[in-house]
């Protein structure tokens, strides 16, 4: 269920940056793109680059934050597991 939200999230953010770069003079397969591949990341440094920067930086931080808690768990797991003899 989580996947299926992420992924619906990350189709809006597709169609939204595919729709409003030729407003700002972007390219919009380039952003589209750039959106498919990195989310909510490329949506904040969009928003940088557009103007609307308080916005933008607040949603580039809180994506880092995530994507890094992510990893930090991953390396959590991994070690516990191989530490308790699973593996």
């Amino acid at each position: 269920m989580k996947g299926l939200i992420g992924l619906i999230v990350n189709i809006i953010i597709v169609i939204y940056l595919f729709l409003d770069a030729p407003k700002h003079n972007k390219s919009r397969w380039l952003w589209a793109i750039l959106g498919l591949i990195f989310g909510p990341i490329a949506l904040g440094i969009y928003l940088i680059q557009t103007g609307h920067k308080v916005l933008g930086w607040i949603i580039t931080i809180v994506s880092i934050l995530l994507y890094l808690l992510f990893i930090f768990l991953i390396v959590i797991a991994v070690v516990l597991f191989s530490t308790s003899g699973v593996f």
